[in-house]
């Protein structure tokens, strides 16, 4: 089996995505975002979703790939091809590294249906591609540079600790009202906690939930504060 099919006999998953081509530049934005996102990826143009072979053109597919990471992408996505024939049809290989210029957001409508949710940053889970909530864009934000909010801690937060500490997955209305916290304040402590491995976070069809990683963290946190962490400020 050539190397291009076996590829393909991977099917669709965390890091592998089929396009039979690429017809809307917007929409081929969302999976580079989320590839450039997360792990990295490869993007297989030419492929139907049951991993039959259709071909493109390699030079259209091209431009509007270089369209969608440039134009439809902020920061731009950088991107690597490689033209491969199976079954005596083109098909392109789209590889798209994990970026260390995350997060990147991806232009949802045009600039004449411009709103809030405009530009959106995603990330890949499986074989799908999410909508990133406030809290993980932050993550991405903080893991990339030293700069991050302080940490407060008070009796409203200790509530939340504990509520983890049994067992709990709580949505960020729960940590919100548990901590008598504004929103954005919120999603600063949550992304704390996530770049320091406290906290992990879920997708699930309600949204995104919050779980105890490590308690041992936690223990660290609640007994030195975050001075425990500065380590993980600098990286």
């Amino acid at each position: 089996m050539s190397y291009v099919m076996n590829m393909i006999a991977e099917g669709e998953h965390q890091r592998q995505d089929f396009k039979t081509r690429v017809d809307d530049a917007r929409k081929i934005a969302r999976t580079l975002s989320a590839f450039a996102n997360t792990d990295g990826g490869r993007l297989l143009i030419g492929v139907k979703d049951d991993g039959s072979i259709a071909g493109v053109n390699a030079e259209e597919e091209y431009h509007m790939l270089n369209e969608a990471a440039q134009a439809h992408c902020r920061p731009a996505v950088p991107f690597e091809v490689q033209v491969w024939k199976a079954e005596f049809r083109t098909v392109l290989e789209v590889q798209v590294p994990r970026s260390a210029g995350r997060p990147h957001f991806a232009e949802t409508a045009p600039a004449s249906e411009a709103g809030p949710d405009r530009w959106q940053a995603f990330l890949r889970r499986g074989d799908a591609n999410l909508k990133a909530n406030p809290v993980l864009v932050k993550v991405w934000q903080y893991e990339m540079r030293a700069e991050r909010p302080e940490f407060h801690y008070d009796q409203y937060i200790g509530k939340v600790f504990r509520a983890w500490r049994e067992g709990k997955t709580l949505h960020f209305k729960h940590v919100m009202r548990k901590g008598r916290l504004h929103p954005e304040d919120a999603e600063d402590l949550l992304s704390l906690l996530v770049v320091w491995g406290i906290v992990e976070w879920v997708p699930t069809r309600r949204g995104f939930v919050y779980r105890l990683a490590s308690e041992a963290a936690l223990d660290r946190l609640e007994s030195q504060g975050a001075d425990a962490f500065r380590w993980n400020q600098a990286g």
